[in-house]
Formats: structure tokens, sequence, C-alpha cells
């Protein structure tokens, strides 16, 4: 078995990687630390072990805040990025712009979100250049603040290291910040086989939203800023926010636990191979078109209408038609074992067979 788990029935979900429950490791850490005393708000040992091993995974001094959600991280960055009458440039199709409620214009007292299109859901480099030049200066307009970029893309994508160092250029050249939505950063990173200073800091990023959550974690995430200077504005909003936690220790037991021993490493490889195995098995199948590659965990593909019929009849779940007609979307995650993989192809092929009787 993949994840080498006790026999269970093949699992049906993949619509996400979120739908997935907790590693073994993360959940006994929790267990752990939930007795005796421990500092509040952060003040803890365990909170400080968790600075200290950020900082050593990145290979220098970072400013670490947790927090509990993903929206959280991503909206508190950069709120402390950009002024009111800023603008924060971002991909058309990026979480921040299309799935957090407005999250990030609320967080910074209105700074406004400015798409800036480019294929596989990556910021086009030329025309993220052009809009950052556009009416700097001009009181009468919102001015450039920052450029939030999300690694892997919410289509699976991975922007390359030549291609963050060239967007960290863009905005070192017009004094932007630069933040990343890092969801899925551990999947990202080892598609790449970059280390995670290459990927950050080392291009040009100023602030990272660390992901843990899609990863094996339960509820937790990481504000990583590698532009220190932000750390005293965000402790502030975070506490503003209302996601400065009281038993900051159960958020950090699940982010130590995370990080031990590459837990985080592992599972990210786990979730990118089943996806593999996935693109691989559905590759050439009457009926079916795998839509680009598959760089991380995520898969689209296309489907005939009654072969996604025959598949949701049969229990699965999974997103279809919001890209595009009969588009799909399968997410595998840390959890997602290779019988998962071959009862989802097994079922494929069966209604792939059917359509083509017809």
């Amino acid at each position: 078995m993949m994840n080498g788990e006790t026999s269970r029935p093949p699992a049906l979900g993949f619509s996400s990687d979120n739908i997935a429950g907790a590693s073994p490791e993360v959940a006994q850490a929790l267990v752990k630390h939930s007795s005796g005393q421990a500092g509040p708000y952060g003040t803890d040992e365990l909170t400080a072990q968790v600075k200290r091993k950020f900082c050593e995974i990145f290979e220098r001094d970072v400013e670490v805040l947790l927090v509990p959600t993903g929206t959280a991280a991503n909206a508190l960055c950069l709120s402390a990025m950009t002024p009111p009458w800023g603008n924060i440039y971002c991909h058309p199709a990026s979480h921040i712009n299309n799935d957090e409620c407005g999250a990030p214009e609320f967080f910074s007292n209105g700074a406004k979100l400015m798409t800036v299109d480019g294929p596989a859901a990556k910021l086009d480099i030329v025309r993220l250049r052009e809009r950052t030049r556009e009416k700097v200066g001009d009181v009468h307009t919102t001015q450039p603040a920052c450029v939030s970029i999300t690694q892997a893309t919410e289509v699976g994508s991975i922007y390359t290291l030549d291609e963050i160092a060239a967007i960290g250029d863009v905005c070192k050249s017009s004094s932007l910040g630069l933040h990343m939505d890092g969801s899925r950063f551990a999947n990202a990173l080892v598609s790449l086989g970059c280390s995670p200073a290459e990927m950050t800091w080392k291009a040009g990023v100023d602030a990272l939203s660390f992901g843990a959550t899609k990863n094996g974690v339960l509820a937790a995430e990481a504000i990583v800023l590698f532009n220190t200077s932000l750390a005293t504005e965000l402790s502030y909003r975070r506490k503003r926010a209302g996601h400065l936690s009281s038993k900051m220790r159960f958020l950090s037991a699940q982010i130590d636990a995370y990080l031990t021993d590459d837990l985080w490493l592992r599972n990210a490889r786990k979730a990118n191979a089943a996806a593999q195995r996935l693109a691989q098995g559905l590759e050439g199948l009457g009926g079916v078109e795998v839509l680009g590659g598959t760089e991380a965990n995520i898969l689209f593909c296309r489907l005939d209408s009654a072969m996604i019929d025959a598949l949701l009849k049969a229990g699965f779940g999974f997103y279809h038609d919001r890209w595009g007609p009969n588009v799909v979307r399968f997410v595998t995650s840390f959890a997602t074992t290779a019988e998962d993989v071959d009862h989802l192809l097994n079922q494929v092929r069966l209604a792939a067979d059917r359509t083509q009787e017809r």
C-alpha cells in the first residue's frame, strides 16, 4: 500500500486535499501536549522550537507567526505589505482573488486586487512589469504595493526558480513586496527538487504563507517572514484580527510534528506520486483527455458526460465543469493510496467501455 496503511475500503474523495484527515504524528503530538501547563499566546517553549526549525529549514533568521487558516495567513501578510490605497497584483485564478471572500481587501482596509493573467495560472512577467508601472505617483489612482504568487498554483502548475526570481526582480526594481501563497508549498518544493531557501527568499520572496493543513495537519498554518521588519505590525494585526491563539502550543504542536523528520516532505511526495499514478493510468484511455502536465497533486482532464455521471453515481467526489464543459479536477493527498487511485482508474475504464458500447 502506498502509505503503509492497514486495509480499508478505497477512498472515493478526489475533490480536494482538504478532505483528508491528519497524519498520525500530528494527532499524537496534540495528545502529547494536551496536558500540563505552558505559557499562553506563543510564549511557550514549543512555539520557540517551531521558530528555530523554520530558521534551520530556510537557512537564515526568520520571524514566524502561527495562525489557524490559510486565508488568515494570506490576508494578514498582505495587509502588512500594502497600505489601504495600494495595489496587490495577483493572477485571476488565485485563491486570494476567488476564494477568500474579500479577506485581503478587508484586512488591508481597502487595498485593491489587480489581476495579471498568464498561462497555467501563473503571472505573465511582461504583463506584470507593465501593470506595476501604470500611473505610479498619480494621486487619483491606487498605487503598486506588492505581488502575490501561488506555489503550487490553483491548477497544480509550478513556478520555476527562474520565474520566481524574474518576478522578484520586478518587485525589487519597483520597490514592491513579494508574497507567496504556499498552501501547497511542500508539493511544489519536492516537485522542483530545490531547497526551501531557493524557492523563497533567495528568489526575492518577502513573506510566505506556509501551508500545512492540506498536507497532514489538522488546522494550523505559518506566516514566515524573510522581511523581518514586517513582524511587529503583523503581530498587532494578528491579535486585532482574532487569530492570536491563547493556547498557541496546540498550533505549534501540529507544525512541530509536521516539520519533524521531514514529515511535510514525505507527505507531499506521497500526494504527488498518487497524482502521477493517476495521470499515467488515464493516458490513452478512450474518452479521456489529460489536460496539461501533472506537476504537483492536482490533475485536470476532460471526460465524456456519461463518464462523469457514472463516476458520480459510483460515489466518487470531484469537481467538474467549473473550468469548462466536461473538465474534471482530481486532487490527491498524502493519504491517497495506490489502491484508491487504481480503484478510480478501474471505474473510469468501466465507464469508458460503457460509453464506447453505446
